[in-house]
């Protein structure tokens, strides 16, 4: 058996390094910048407070983060918005400034912890039909009074089937900013980036009419990749347990 050539190790050593290095969203660089800066003065003053301000700096880095991902391209699938954990699949009523109505819809939410990459994308191709923000408190995210009490951004994008679907950006108990990159009117491909929570959050999605949810709570999603629901599926809400 033939060992491996200076090729293969250094092909090998290229994706190890592209999977942890991959882009920073621009958002982040002046709070990297901050933390740099901090970690200069902690050196100067007292080295191991140094290597804390490092280790901090490097957490920073990481929570800006901003992989590239492979979405799904068929029409009618509904995309997560968001990594994290879905925390609930249950009837709500959406908020009331985005115009979809008094009744209860399927809604998904997706918890995301200060590990978990926090820039947004669109679920699913459409326009961007309104968006209304709301000023709020900032209860844990993964508590469902969050949806009404907590900060949000709130959107509602009518698809290129013309259905309409409703998705909420939501501070929590650490995140103090959302940040919008889109506007009104404004056309959109599923899986393209809309904006970003800083720092740990969670993204509610309002599916359209009995629409049901193909993601299970306790489920991790993927945004960008991991489908949550389609138009041409027809079975029940999903349950999932741990095995």
């Amino acid at each position: 058996m033939t060992g491996k050539n200076n090729f293969d190790i250094s092909r090998e050593l290229f994706d190890v390094l592209t999977s942890v290095l991959v882009p920073i969203n621009r958002a982040g660089w002046p709070f990297i910048a901050i933390f740099a800066v901090i970690t200069a003065g902690l050196f100067y003053w007292q080295e191991p407070a140094g290597w804390v301000g490092v280790v901090l700096t490097l957490w920073c880095i990481y929570f800006f983060r901003d992989p590239d991902r492979t979405t799904p391209t068929r029409e009618g699938l509904v995309i997560s918005p968001a990594d994290g954990v879905v925390c609930m699949v249950q009837p709500a009523v959406p908020p009331e400034e985005i115009g979809l109505g008094s009744e209860p819809l399927t809604r998904v939410s997706i918890f995301m912890n200060v590990f978990d990459v926090h820039v947004n994308r669109i679920p699913i191709s459409g326009t961007i039909a309104q968006m209304a923000y709301r000023p709020g408190k900032f209860f844990n995210a993964s508590l469902d009074k969050a949806s009404e009490h907590n900060e949000r951004q709130s959107y509602r994008l009518t698809s290129e089937e013309g259905q309409d679907i409703g998705f909420v950006q939501i501070a929590g108990l650490v995140a103090r900013r959302i940040k919008c990159d889109v506007a009104e009117g404004q056309k959109l491909q599923t899986g393209e980036r809309f904006g970003l929570i800083r720092f740990g959050s969670r993204v509610d999605v309002y599916l359209p009419g009995d629409m049901s949810a193909l993601v299970a709570v306790g489920q991790r999603t993927i945004a960008g990749e991991t489908v949550i629901a389609d138009f041409r599926a027809t079975e029940e809400n999903r349950v999932g347990e741990v095995r």
